[in-house]
């Protein structure tokens, strides 16, 4: 028997969750990104991904002048289609004030 439509569920209001507004502190954008290598470390993809995120919670603006690089480069590099070379990688690491660690497999 079909419900009438005083008697029908209310819909359920959703948002787009961005993990970006998330990263807030220095530690939890390493974490974060530490997460990525050690759940995913073939994503290669995913880690750009993630490096974008933590430059949109950094501001994107920013971090592309401290990695010597234009906002849409950045981003371009960064996104799901992006390929950044190995030396992007390491200009934005330092820019977003986070590094690469290396040890045993």
């Amino acid at each position: 028997m079909p419900k009438s439509a005083s008697q029908q569920v209310p819909k359920t209001k959703t948002v787009a969750y961005d993990i970006a507004e998330q990263l807030r502190t220095p530690d939890e954008m390493a974490a974060y990104l530490d997460a990525w290598f050690a759940e995913a470390p073939e994503d290669l993809g995913g880690i750009a991904r993630a490096l974008g995120d933590i430059a949109r919670a950094k501001g994107m603006s920013q971090v592309a002048k401290a990695a010597g690089m234009s906002r849409e480069s950045l981003y371009r590099a960064l996104s799901e289609e992006g390929n950044p070379s190995f030396a992007t990688i390491l200009k934005v690491t330092k820019a977003l004030g986070v590094r690469l660690h290396a040890g045993p497999a």
